[in-house]
């Protein structure tokens, strides 16, 4: 088998869906990912993370299952998003995690890749990037992390329901990332690809920048079924994962 460089994101994992989580499970105890040279996890891993001193068991299922993938040998890469954003390096340390800042650059198979979890280049939208700006701040985490865990459960399912309310009422196009966004990010980047999730819209898209060839792949979600990117020096393939 190639050597194979794996991509997840917008997993969104929760205890609503059960059938989502099973299913990270099984693929990450598969064979692709323990013969894989890595795992990259690029936010959203979960629905809403509150903190990690999080004592429900979705958390600890998760560490359990990316930490057998560490032990197993493949690095498991880790970036937050906007719906984990407060997952630190407590959490990192138990599931055998090593967290990325947004807008890394690793050589994937050879080839310089701009990694990102998107969402910082949906700059058309304001509103959501007033929020992004507020709950990124030491401050304001400091803040919410301060408050007992029944309360912060509270606090997420609100920050949710608002979250739904402002995705319905905001016209597509705007919740997407911006052209000029992107062509930015991978000129300070030095690169001619990129690799994120967040919007939700698996895609690879070929296109000039600067002149030159350029790709932009966007990672799927798996609200209904998983979807993983894998590359090898070869190929690049995106293809959806059944629920059993």
């Amino acid at each position: 088998m190639p050597a194979s460089t794996l991509f997840i994101s917008d997993l969104h994992l929760d205890d609503s869906r059960p059938q989502i989580t099973d299913l990270f499970e099984r693929f990450l105890a598969g064979d692709e990912v323990r013969a894989a040279d890595a795992l990259y996890i690029l936010g959203d891993l979960v629905e809403a993370w509150i903190g990690d001193d999080d004592d429900a068991e979705l958390p600890a299922r998760i560490a359990r299952a990316t930490r057998a993938v560490s032990d197993a040998g493949v690095p498991v890469y880790f970036m937050v998003g906007n719906r984990d954003f407060l997952l630190g390096e407590s959490f990192a340390r138990r599931a055998g995690l090593t967290l990325l800042d947004d807008g890394t650059v690793h050589a994937v198979q050879g080839r310089p890749t701009l990694l990102m979890h998107g969402d910082v280049l949906c700059t058309d939208d304001l509103a959501y990037q007033a929020v992004r700006r507020q709950v990124r701040t030491p401050e304001w985490q400091a803040q919410i992390l301060a408050m007992p865990l029944e309360a912060r459960r509270s606090f997420a399912a609100k920050a949710r329901e608002d979250s739904r309310a402002h995705t319905g009422s905001t016209m597509e196009t705007i919740m997407d990332v911006n052209a000029d966004a992107v062509a930015q990010a991978m000129r300070s980047a030095g690169v001619t690809r990129l690799i994120h999730g967040h919007t939700h819209r698996p895609a690879v898209h070929d296109f000039q920048l600067d002149g030159a060839p350029a790709q932009r792949i966007v990672l799927g979600d798996w609200y209904e079924h998983g979807s993983v990117l894998r590359v090898t020096p070869a190929e690049i393939e995106l293809r959806g994962l059944a629920v059993e």
